[in-house]
């Protein structure tokens, strides 16, 4: 069902792909000169505070047709980012300067405070043309930085400035004709037509490959402004310098808006046109660095390896060399794993708890992989927006099946076969994880309901969510459950004894060693995290998840490695209780990247202002961290429960 549902989605993506030859939401469009272009503006955002908030909630110029949201899809609205159009407007390869956009009202009381806020949380703004985000270079010591919006104003000696005049640049490149497809359209609507005709080849289209913007900040004149209607020509020349400002905002004065607009064709081809916003500083540097950290780590799991399978199997070939009268004096002598043999499959404590979070983990984990897959294959490109989030949501509720099916068997398997409550373990498992993100959620929600920011989920939006959970999640974990109660169950290779053996005092916690094990998977995706982190809080795009999904990979084996070692050592000294322990060997490494998340918070959003943005920085990495423990752990636990199943139906033991 869960595969089934994964061809479902490749063939529609495949489909949506156009020709095959373009990615999902990445259509070319092709426009002949003086056709227009619409700029379209998303959410106000802050690094310094994490919360986004709507353009419109400052007093910017409105366009004259009235606020329109633009379509976006659940994984936007998720990310806050609320879309919606806007008054510049430009003609395709037709320059124009000293263009009058508008003049605000008298800045009120209110208006003037925000304002001045927004400045100083270094609130930025982020307009959209042809899906391109705009960008803007800043030179610094001979170093050129590349910015994607700009920002509201700049404070400069006690005096706020707005960046009242935008110099755009639109780079364009000559639509070459294939025998593809010929797409035209503005704005949203595309229409696509097989290229038959010749007609089509005659009029000289273009596409946007680039959306470059210079803020300034420049002194109008009042009243030449007062009869200007939008649009109309400014009747003086406007001089845009980024290094001056000039017009201090003040209450109960207005702020006069003007753009001009120039384009440039270029070498820049429409498949490459993201490259620009994909160019991070010091780039080279983390590439080696993410290299050097994997070999490394493989290196170090390979010894791992080697070193663990030369000790089991030695311990196995001399086990079974003795012989029988052997056997038993040994039995007697040599403590170990053989002396655990009536207890190792003893029942843990709490084990519908943990057939639950096995369960959730599994469907976690298949979550990840295959998103970070289709990501890795470019169907969830930077391009397309919010595809990110939506292909998660749709994954992990496909998987509920997996988590039904996994936590029922399991909780077959400890219980030796019995049916007994499985339906109520199946429910736990669709409930467990989803009940305590919608917690977490709701308490954020509520704290940006509170700041009135876009980044609050609209409630219509939280009905869908519980409906798309209790309509398709938790059926199919039920359905899972029901195919994981007529499995057979797992059938442990030795009799568990009536009388738990009693467990040797340690010479130091056993928690201890399982805490500490969370180190080396945490190791294999440290570097990695610094870029995840960047891309969530510090607005950088990321997009290196060919990579990520080699750590991913990279971080299986490893969390599977680490609970092998420790659950080996744990029975090697006589201590049965390895189920708990295995889960949390490898789920361990959830402690290190909370740990990691509140380092970054500390060091790397030094500039995070107030307590709501801390909360929520941390309410959201608690929230992933949980996920996160899930996974791993589940990995570890499933990779113990294998060998030591293993381990002891490899060598007969009376």
């Amino acid at each position: 069902m869960a595969s089934f549902g994964i061809w479902v989605l490749t063939i529609f993506l495949v489909f949506q792909s156009g020709y095959g030859f373009y990615l999902p939401g990445s259509y070319p469009h092709k426009y002949k000169v003086g056709d227009p272009l619409s700029v379209k503006v998303n959410s106000l955002t802050s690094i310094d505070t994490e919360m986004p908030f709507s353009y419109y909630s400052l007093p910017f110029c409105k366009p004259a047709e009235g606020v329109k949201d633009s379509a976006e899809n659940l994984g936007e609205l998720l990310m806050g980012d609320r879309i919606e159009n806007s008054p510049y407007r430009f003609k395709m390869y037709t320059n124009e300067t000293l263009i009058f956009l508008c003049q605000s009202g008298k800045l009120s009381a209110d208006e003037f405070k925000l304002l001045k806020e927004r400045i100083d949380e270094m609130y930025q703004v982020n307009l959209i043309l042809d899906n391109l985000p705009a960008i803007r270079y800043t030179v610094k010591e001979g170093f050129v930085s590349r910015w994607t919006g700009y920002p509201i104003g700049v404070k400069f000696q006690d005096m706020y400035y707005v960046l009242n005049h935008l110099k755009f640049k639109v780079l364009v490149h000559k639509y070459e004709e294939t025998n593809v497809a010929r797409v035209m359209g503005t704005g949203d609507a595309v229409d696509v037509f097989p290229s038959g005709g010749k007609g089509g080849s005659d009029v000289p289209g273009y596409m946007v490959v680039g959306f470059e913007v210079i803020p300034c900040s420049v002194m109008h004149n009042g009243n030449v402004v007062k009869d200007l209607k939008m649009y109309d020509k400014y009747p003086s020349e406007i001089k845009c310098d980024t290094t001056t400002v000039t017009v201090p905002i003040k209450e109960g004065e207005p702020i006069v808006f003007t753009y001009e607009v120039a384009f440039e064709e270029s070498d820049i081809k429409w498949p490459s046109r993201w490259d620009a916003y994909l160019k991070m500083e010091g780039s080279k540097v983390h590439w080696f660095s993410i290299l050097n950290s994997l070999m490394v780590i493989t290196f170090l799991a390979g010894i791992v390896l080697v070193i663990f399978l030369r000790t089991v199997r030695r311990d196995l070939t001399r086990y079974e060399e003795l012989d029988k009268e052997a056997q038993a004096q040994m039995n007697e002598e040599l403590s170990g794993w053989k002396l655990v043999v009536g207890d190792v499959f003893r029942a843990p404590s709490h084990p519908a708890l943990l057939c639950i979070m096995v369960g959730d983990g599994v469907q976690i984990l298949g979550m990840g992989v295959v998103t970070i897959l289709f990501a890795a294959l470019g169907f969830m490109s930077p391009a397309s927006r919010g595809t990110l989030i939506t292909g998660m949501l749709f994954f992990y509720m496909i998987l509920g099946i997996a988590a039904g099916y996994v936590a029922v068997r399991l909780w077959r398997t400890i219980g030796c076969g019995d049916h007994k409550g499985w339906a109520s373990v199946a429910w736990k498992a669709a409930c467990f994880f989803p009940g305590i993100a919608f917690l977490i959620l709701t308490i954020l929600n509520f704290l940006l309901w509170g700041s009135h920011s876009t980044g609050a989920i609209p409630f219509s939006l939280f009905v869908i969510l519980l409906l798309l959970w209790f309509c398709i999640s938790v059926p199919l974990t039920l359905v899972g459950g029901y195919f994981g109660a007529k499995a057979p169950h797992i059938e442990y290779p030795v009799r568990t004894n009536q009388i738990p053996r009693e467990i040797p005092a340690q010479k130091y916690p056993s928690w201890l060693l399982v805490l500490g094990a969370g180190t080396l998977p945490f190791g294999t995706l440290f570097i990695e995290l610094f870029f995840i982190m960047s891309s969530i809080w510090m607005g950088r795009v990321y997009y290196v998840f060919g990579f990520l999904l080699i750590v991913m990979v990279l971080l299986v084996v490893v969390c599977a490695e680490v609970s092998l070692v420790l659950t080996y050592m744990h029975l090697c000294v006589e201590d049965w209780k390895w189920w708990w322990k295995s889960f949390f060997a490898s789920g361990s490494v959830a402690i290190y990247i909370f740990l990691y998340s509140v380092n970054y918070l500390i060091f790397d959003l030094k500039s995070l202002s107030g307590p709501v943005s801390a909360t929520l920085y941390l309410g959201y990495s608690l929230f992933m961290v949980l996920a996160i423990m899930l996974a791993t752990g589940t990995i570890g636990f499933l990779s113990s429960f294998w060998f030591v199943h293993y381990l002891f139906s490899s060598v007969k033991l009376d």
